[in-house]
C-alpha cells in the first residue's frame, strides 16, 4: 500500500497552501455576499473592498494598475478573451490575421482555430529544436492585416521560455497587439508590464499553490478588446458573471507567498533531477532549452519505452508525473509540443514531465530518480524497441 504520493505534476495543479485557504475562508462564511457598489449594504461593500484589494495586489506584481486587470474563471478563459476579444474589436476595423506559435497551450491554440472557422487567418510559427520562436520568421509573417501576436512566456510541457522582451518590441514597432500566456511563469520568472511591450497577459494561481477556478487577464490601458461572454456588467463590463471573491482573495495571497528563495530552491531540485537522470539513465533526451526555461520544469524522453508505462509504474510506487504520450491524452494525439520541436512519435511517447512545487524536497528527487532508473531498465528489458 502506498503511504505517500510524491507529487511531481505541479504544472497541472498544485496543492493549495493552508495560508491561502485561511485567507479565503471568511469570504465563504462571513463576508459572502456579491460585491456591491458604495451605495449597497455593508457586507456587499466589504466584499467589493476585498475584491479590489486583491486586484490591486495581483496587478502590482506585474507592474500594472488595478484598472488594467480583470478576474476570470482561469487561464483558459483569459486566453479565450484575449484572442477572441481582440478579434471582435479589430476584425472589421483593422484586419483578420493573427500569429501564434505551433506549441502554444490549448486555450490559445484552439481559440485560434475557432477564429479560423469565423474567417480569420492564422499563421502558426515554427519553433527550433529547443522550442524557441524564430524572430525573423515572426517579422516576416507580419502583414498590414495582422492584429495580434500570441506567444507564450514559457511552454507548459517542455518549459522553454521565449524572448518576450524582443517579441514585444517587434510587435510595438509594427503597431500589432501582443498577448503572452504567462500561466507557467507568473511569479516564477520576472514579468513587468512596464518593461515589456505586452498588451495582454494571461495568469493563474493554480500553479502557485492557489485556488483553481479563478484566473486573470492583464489588459494594458487603451487596448482594443470587446466583451466576449454576454451577461452582466462585472469586471469593467468585460467579463460577465458574479465575481469569485474567495478565489480572488486566495489568488492575491498565493502571489504574496511566492519568494525568490523558493524559486531558487525549486530550480536547484530541477537541475539535480536533470543531472542525476543524465548520469544514471542511458538514452535520454532533455526536451526544451537547457537554460532558458522555467525553474520548475524538467521534461525528459526515455527512449525505447512508452511514457504511459513509466507513468503507471511510477504511480504504483507512489509518484505522480505526466507524459506526452497519446494514450494519456484525451485527444488521443501525441504531444503537439514534442512534435513541434522536431521530435518523432517515439520521442513524444517516451516523454515524462517532472514539475516541482513548494512541497517537494531534494529527497523526492533522489527517490524518483532511483525509482525511474529501475523502472526504465525493467521496461527496456521487455521492449521490442530497445537496444539488445
Amino acid at each position: 500500500m502506498i503511504e505517500k504520493t510524491v507529487y511531481l505534476d505541479n504544472a497541472a495543479a498544485t496543492r493549495m497552501d493552508e495560508r491561502v485557504l485561511e485567507s479565503m475562508t471568511p469570504y465563504f462564511f462571513e463576508t459572502y455576499p456579491v460585491a456591491t457598489s458604495e451605495f449597497g449594504y455593508s457586507l456587499g461593500i466589504e466584499a467589493r473592498e476585498a475584491l479590489e484589494k486583491a486586484r490591486e495586489k495581483i496587478a502590482h506584481h506585474i507592474g500594472a494598475t488595478g484598472e488594467e486587470f480583470i478576474f476570470t474563471s482561469g487561464s483558459t478563459e483569459s486566453s479565450n478573451l484575449a484572442l477572441k476579444g481582440v478579434a471582435l474589436a479589430l476584425g472589421e476595423k483593422k484586419g483578420r490575421h493573427l500569429i501564434i506559435s505551433k506549441i502554444e497551450d490549448f486555450p490559445v491554440l484552439h481559440s485560434a482555430r475557432a477564429l479560423e472557422k469565423q474567417g480569420f487567418s492564422v499563421t502558426y510559427l515554427d519553433v527550433d529544436h529547443e522550442g524557441l520562436v524564430d524572430l525573423d520568421r515572426l517579422r516576416g509573417s507580419m502583414t498590414d492585416e495582422t492584429i495580434l501576436v500570441s506567444i507564450q512566456h514559457a511552454n507548459q510541457e517542455i518549459g522553454t521560455a521565449q524572448d518576450i522582451e524582443t517579441i514585444g518590441r517587434i510587435c510595438e514597432e509594427r503597431g500589432i497587439l501582443f498577448h503572452t500566456d504567462a500561466t507557467h511563469t507568473f511569479t516564477r520568472m520576472p514579468l513587468d508590464s512596464r518593461e515589456v511591450s505586452v498588451d495582454l497577459i494571461t495568469i493563474s494561481p493554480h500553479t502557485i499553490h492557489g485556488p483553481k477556478g479563478v484566473g486573470g487577464l492583464y489588459i494594458r490601458k487603451g487596448t482594443p478588446i470587446s466583451k466576449w461572454m454576454d451577461g452582466g456588467f462585472q469586471e469593467f463590463n468585460l467579463r460577465a458573471g458574479l465575481e469569485n471573491i474567495p478565489g480572488a482573495v486566495g489568488f492575491a495571497r498565493a502571489v504574496e507567498l511566492v519568494t525568490p528563495e523558493e524559486n531558487e530552491r525549486i530550480k536547484v531540485m530541477r537541475d539535480h533531477l536533470i543531472d542525476r537522470v543524465s548520469a544514471t539513465v542511458p538514452d535520454t533526451t532533455l526536451n526544451g532549452h537547457r537554460s532558458k526555461r522555467v525553474p520548475q520544469n524538467a521534461n525528459i524522453t526515455f527512449h525505447f519505452v512508452e511514457g504511459e508505462s513509466i507513468t503507471l509504474h511510477l504511480d504504483m510506487r507512489g509518484f505522480a508525473v505526466s507524459t506526452g504520450s497519446a494514450c494519456f491524452s484525451r485527444s488521443l494525439e501525441a504531444s503537439h509540443v514534442i512534435l513541434g520541436i522536431g521530435g518523432d512519435h517515439e520521442r513524444a511517447h517516451g516523454s515524462i514531465r517532472f514539475t516541482f512545487g513548494r512541497y517537494n524536497t531534494t529527497e523526492d528527487v533522489d527517490t524518483v530518480v532511483d525509482t525511474i532508473t529501475e523502472v526504465v531498465s525493467q521496461l527496456r528489458e521487455i521492449s521490442p524497441l530497445a537496444k539488445k
